[in-house]
């Protein structure tokens, strides 16, 4: 493996390895939130946050979704294929929370008619602006057709994980998404853990995810235990 630092984000550093067509992602032990004004070293996390998408991938995986993913080289390290990124959040709501309450006026938990998808250009010198799908294309981020893949493979990916999640009595409420493109095809790249989605318990809508770190309302590490142990079958 290269020792050759290529990105560090807020929760990941991206690391070139021997092999070009692969990265090896390492899980950090922080958090962050408000665009990361706010940052802790949280012992446990990057860990955590590892084999929960593991474990995501892997279901998304098996259920026809192709993902970045190669394996898991430890417990908070993954080998990843190399994408040529692109630069778009894509943030799908089943229910009424955070930011969209706010925009609107809201009260949060409310199932919406149907998923509402949006984009948000990734960058954090401009804070991740809203983008529409014409600005997308007329930026040439990515064309109509990809566009509509995108959709497609995001609405499908909702609905494996609604399945998944409520046997393990969790609610989706939301969750951000990130593709790639590796030889022209679009991919699921990135992450899926409670740092990226909103998991309510399906009986008390407590939080387990992010929002308690956010809000001061728990411990992160017990949540995000709580969820894995969830996923695992150990409730």
């Amino acid at each position: 493996m290269s020792d050759q630092l290529i990105y560090s984000g807020k929760a990941k550093d991206v690391f070139a390895t021997d092999n070009e067509s692969e990265l090896l992602m390492v899980y950090k032990d922080q958090a962050t939130a408000f665009n990361g004004e706010r940052k802790e070293q949280i012992p446990g996390k990057g860990k955590l946050n590892c084999q929960i998408s593991s474990y995501i991938f892997d279901y998304l995986i098996k259920n026809g979704i192709t993902t970045h993913l190669v394996k898991n080289v430890s417990d908070h390290e993954q080998l990843v294929l190399k994408t040529e990124l692109i630069p778009v959040e894509v943030v799908l709501r089943n229910k009424i929370a955070g930011s969209f309450a706010r925009k609107f006026g809201l009260d949060e938990g409310k199932n919406l008619q149907k998923p509402i998808i949006e984009f948000y250009y990734k960058s954090d010198e401009l804070d991740d602006p809203f983008i529409n799908d014409n600005q997308i294309e007329s930026l040439n981020i990515a064309t109509e057709a990809e566009l509509t893949y995108i959709k497609e493979q995001t609405l499908k990916i909702n609905q494996l994980l609604i399945k998944l999640f409520s046997q393990d009595d969790l609610d989706l409420v939301d969750f951000k998404l990130e593709f790639g493109r590796v030889d022209g095809k679009i991919i699921l790249i990135d992450e899926f853990s409670p740092d990226n989605c909103r998991l309510w318990d399906s009986q008390s809508h407590q939080s387990l995810d992010k929002d308690v770190f956010r809000k001061n309302q728990a411990d992160l590490v017990e949540t995000y235990t709580k969820v894995l142990n969830r996923l695992e079958g150990a409730k």
